[in-house]
């Protein structure tokens, strides 16, 4: 579970984005931060009982920075409004599929899958896809998977399907994607709740099926 001082850190931090007020509040987001640690270490662990490439993990592993990036936002305001935890094979940084807790007041949620991957593991998933599309819609299909997720988010795709591939596969909608997550709103006070990391985990694990899916295909264009 997330404390409701991190949620009301985040909604202050929101109404006073900036340098001065930031520097002032560094206590706070101090322990937001560690708070969030802490659902990472307890997801790392959870998720490693059904998901072995991701046990090992750090916090430093499975955090991003609060700080945004001034190369490529200017203008905006220095920090985010947001923290989340990223849970996937070999860290933050590598292009795995992934496990997600997004931590943002009235906007919190699960996610998972791969988004916006580089080309080359774009080109490799749909292969897959193409090849493997009974396998797939065997997955998102399962009960298990449908408690949780609806479907497999599909605002961002293309207008026609992708130079290469068939124009009247069965697949032709999903190889248009261009990235392939799922998510599940979580309300704030189910995010702050007692039973929330139980709940994230057994989303989590119905998951997994997916990441694996798409994981594969990765490996295999590692060879």
């Amino acid at each position: 579970m997330i404390a409701t001082a991190t949620l009301t850190f985040l909604r202050q931090l929101r109404r006073n984005n900036n340098r001065e007020w930031f520097n002032g509040h560094k206590e706070a987001y101090l322990a937001a931060k560690a708070d969030v640690e802490q659902l990472a270490m307890q997801l790392v662990a959870g998720i490693g009982e059904f998901d072995g490439s991701v046990r090992g993990l750090e916090p430093k592993d499975c955090l991003f920075r609060i700080y945004r990036d001034a190369r490529f936002s200017h203008g905006e305001p220095p920090y985010k409004t947001n923290l989340g935890v990223v849970v996937q094979r070999g860290g933050k940084k590598t292009n795995y599929a992934c496990y997600y807790v997004h931590v943002e007041p009235g906007g919190c949620f699960l996610s998972g899958g791969i988004y916006m991957p580089q080309p080359p593991v774009l080109k490799a998933i749909r292969q897959s896809i193409a090849v493997n599309f009974d396998e797939l819609g065997g997955i998102v299909g399962e009960r298990s998977f449908k408690k949780y997720f609806s479907a497999i988010v599909d605002n961002n795709k293309l207008v026609k399907v992708p130079q290469g591939f068939d124009k009247s596969s069965p697949a032709a909608e999903f190889l248009k994607q261009k990235d392939f997550h799922v998510m599940r709103s979580v309300d704030d006070g189910d995010l702050c709740s007692p039973g929330f990391l139980k709940q994230a985990l057994a989303a989590f694990k119905a998951l997994t099926p997916l990441n694996h899916f798409f994981n594969e295909a990765i490996e295999d264009s590692n060879e």
